[in-house]
């Protein structure tokens, strides 16, 4: 039997500190730029410790607007969204090469309904290193954006987090839109691994691809799910890798 790979990511180097025992247990790392969150001491700290424990490092980019955790919808211009996130990819590569892009809170949730957003981001990663990765919203205008800048896309699903009968995110402040309970993660992440569909919050089954699965770092059960999920995982004929092959060690 063929065994198949899914990643496992979370994003990290965002000030919550929990890095040293999150790390271990995941397969890719979106750190951050210093926008919404973090600072050069911790982009440098995070990335080094991404490498030394071999997981595979990628920027996650953000609206700098840290009041609101970069969470907050900005009104900016294509332009100013391209200057944006090519700012800060210059800034995290001062502290280490990374394999792979996945914007941050609101500027997510907006690159991955409004395709003039989701252009502006795609194209500013093409321009930067057509190289790199995009990794987005599965079903969403990101990864049909990085596609026609000729990235490659990944197509992410959340462990912890709600789907609208639309397999959209529900808002954080919208019932069922964060999921607390391990084992309740542990099933939908199961199922949207294995079958391809998510149970909406509508109560409808949704098709889903889930290539990388992600546990946000700023949570306060951040550790327990990502160990609970590769344990879960890792094993069988399902095995838990980065998509990203870098041919390096301690990527």
């Amino acid at each position: 039997m063929k065994v198949r790979t899914v990643d496992l990511n979370c994003d990290v180097g965002e000030g919550a500190g929990v890095e040293p025992e999150l790390l271990p247990w995941v397969s890719s790392a979106n750190v951050a730029c210093g926008a919404h969150a973090g600072d050069d001491a911790i982009m440098a700290d995070t990335m080094a410790l991404a490498r030394k424990l071999g997981v595979v490092a990628g920027a996650h980019p953000g609206f700098a607007d840290r009041e609101y955790f970069g969470r907050r919808e900005l009104a900016m211009s294509a332009e100013e969204i391209g200057a944006l996130v090519s700012g800060q990819l210059k800034a995290l590569a001062a502290y280490g090469k990374f394999h792979y892009v996945k914007p941050h809170g609101a500027l997510y949730n907006m690159a991955a309904r409004d395709r003039v957003v989701a252009d502006a981001v795609a194209q500013a990663v093409a321009a930067y290193d057509s190289t790199l990765a995009l990794l987005g919203l599965a079903g969403g205008e990101l990864l049909a954006a990085g596609e026609a800048a000729g990235l490659r896309v990944v197509s992410e699903v959340f462990a912890d987090r709600g789907y609208d009968d639309d397999g959209r995110l529900l808002p954080r402040d919208a019932p069922g839109a964060l999921i607390e309970d391990p084992a309740e993660v542990e099933r939908r992440v199961w199922t949207m691994v294995a079958e391809g569909r998510v149970l909406s919050s509508g109560g409808q089954w949704v098709e889903i691809r889930a290539e990388s699965v992600c546990v946000h770092g700023d949570g306060p059960h951040a550790v327990a799910f990502a160990r609970r999920l590769r344990e879960a995982l890792d094993g069988g004929d399902l095995l838990v890798r980065s998509f990203v092959e870098t041919g390096e060690e301690g990527a």
